[in-house]
């Protein structure tokens, strides 16, 4: 049913100056840009996902709802949208598995660039039944195009989309379950004081991170944090920390063989791990 994420929706106050954060971090300019119903949206496509930027640009009704959500969360991330390859069926799947998925609708967006237009169908989970996390399902009738790197040491990719939960049970019931994404990995390290639970999503990954000395509770999941996949961690650093990017120092990543550095700025307050993936 799921083919892979499609893309994640990151709500920022100032469309332009989001843009200027991601092209600084990405090393490339947005795909895509689009501004319809007092809503400015800016996307740029990687390897296997696509970071959506969205703002406020007017005083519609759909303006109002994002500023509401900048107003009651800030600047983040709001959203995930699963690729699908028949939302007619993954629809009927959804609403057996208990996600009371809305009505499928048809939508479109034109870039405001080229006036290519694209379309999909999609529906939405009832974020009560996803515990929090907004989850949008798409069938799109034609591939995004992509970002093209400006400079050396582009982002590649998505290594990792991070969730916070409460409750581990219920998060793998719904990921690994109702969802059908396989679970690569469970694990517990008590010197971290985490527990982490790996779900594949096409090309990337669900990491679901848990605190075991909290107690389990019925609490929202929440977006956390995302990985960016470079092919080379000090390049990459380099090219950052030249563009005035407040980075760590590059380590070794936690799986063995990788190699990593934190982003502290231009990411709009998004957690932001950057990673050499091991060479296979």
């Amino acid at each position: 049913m799921i083919t892979g994420l499609d893309h994640i929706v990151l709500l920022t106050r100032d469309i332009d100056a989001g843009v200027r954060a991601y092209r600084t971090l990405f090393g490339c300019a947005p795909a895509w840009r689009n501004s319809d119903d007092g809503v400015a949206t800016a996307t740029f496509t990687l390897a296997n996902t696509s970071l959506e930027l969205m703002a406020p640009a007017g005083a519609s009704a759909g303006a109002a709802r994002v500023r509401a959500a900048l107003e009651k969360d800030g600047e983040g991330l709001a959203s995930l949208a699963l690729r699908v390859d028949d939302i007619d069926r993954a629809h009927r799947k959804l609403d057996r598995v208990g996600l009371q998925p809305e009505a499928i609708t048809e939508a479109a967006s034109t870039d405001s660039a080229t006036g290519r237009t694209l379309r999909w169908r999609r529906t939405r989970a009832a974020t009560e039944a996803t515990h929090g996390v907004r989850l949008f399902f798409l069938q799109l009738d034609s591939q995004r195009p992509r970002s093209v790197p400006d400079t050396d040491a582009p982002v590649a990719g998505l290594d990792h989309v991070v969730i916070a939960t409460a409750n581990p049970d219920r998060a793998t019931a719904l990921y690994g379950a109702k969802l059908g994404l396989d679970m690569v990995r469970d694990l517990t390290r008590p010197d971290w004081n985490t527990r982490l639970m790996f779900f594949r999503c096409g090309d990337l990954i669900f990491e679901i991170m848990q605190r075991p000395d909290r107690p389990v509770s019925d609490r929202p999941d929440r977006l956390w944090g995302l990985s960016w996949r470079v092919a080379n961690a000090d390049a990459a650093h380099a090219r950052l920390a030249a563009a005035g990017v407040e980075v760590n120092e590059v380590r070794p990543g936690r799986l063995p063989g990788t190699r990593v550095f934190t982003a502290k700025s231009e990411t709009l307050g998004v957690p932001t791990l950057i990673i050499e993936p091991r060479q296979r």
